[in-house]
């Protein structure tokens, strides 16, 4: 039997990524030409839709913006989409919600070849992990990529900015995305929430909280909050100031779980 994707894919004239298996859960839509490149994840379609890469976060452009500094390598984020997809004709693979608050399409694309093009950015340095819980196909594939590349020190990874942060450095970085690795030193249920706690004291360090609905995905998989106690782990998200550092958890793939 064909898997719908792969047979979408050979229609169209793409040849299938070499881990097409990965690919089962996205739901296939006819491809389109790639009329626009707005930034490293973001493009504009021949047919008026923008489609936001789902899945990662590309470095920032200003974008009208006029008190918005661009995010280091965002122009060479931003080249490398237009040299894989511009003018090219995309497959588009949804695996979650399909548009977001902005009207923008939420989807994988894949260029002529077969190039999965969420995953070329992330081979290249030049995106980082964003998933959702209401997103989250693919996600342990391009973890894994950004990963080789993070360790290569492939784009990105070469620059201070994106750095991974430690537990004690959190304080300094919120109101902004963040990769963020320590040891958990107590990992609690208060009141129906997770708290994932990397400092002694709960009022000022740095935090995870997982609220009673994304405690549930949790379970599911078979990883109960309190079984974090002792693990070194890499986390990732929005930083805010809440009692210390913290970062909201929604979903498992935002915990990557480095050493049990």
């Amino acid at each position: 039997m064909v898997r719908p994707l792969l047979l979408l894919l050979l229609l169209a004239g793409i040849a299938p990524p070499a881990a097409a298996g990965a690919f089962d859960a996205l739901a296939p839509e006819t491809g389109a030409v790639v009329a626009e490149v707005i930034d490293g994840d973001t493009v504009v379609l021949a047919d008026g839709r923008q489609v936001r890469l789902v899945g990662i976060q590309a470095p920032k452009l200003p974008l009208g913006r006029p008190d918005f500094a661009p995010w280091p390598l965002a122009d060479k984020a931003k080249a490398a989409l237009a040299e894989i997809a511009l003018g090219r004709t995309v497959g588009l693979g949804f695996g979650g919600r399909r548009m977001d608050r902005h009207g923008r399409w939420l989807a994988h694309l894949f260029a002529p070849g077969g190039l999965w093009v969420q995953g070329e950015l992330l081979t290249r340095g030049l995106a980082r992990v964003y998933s959702f819980a209401d997103n989250r196909a693919l996600a342990a594939e391009m973890l894994a990529l950004e990963d080789a590349a993070r360790d290569a020190g492939r784009g990105i990874w070469a620059d201070p900015f994106y750095r991974v942060r430690a537990p004690e450095q959190s304080d300094a970085e919120t109101d902004s995305f963040q990769l963020v690795e320590g040891r958990v030193l107590s990992a609690v249920v208060v009141r129906g929430r997770g708290y994932l706690n990397f400092g002694p004291d709960w009022h000022s360090d740095f935090t995870l909280a997982i609220d009673p609905q994304s405690r549930r995905l949790f379970e599911a998989e078979g990883r109960a909050v309190e079984s974090y106690t002792g693990l070194r782990v890499r986390a990732r998200g929005w930083l805010k100031s809440f009692n210390g550092p913290m970062i909201e958890i929604t979903h498992p793939e935002q915990i990557e779980v480095l050493s049990e």
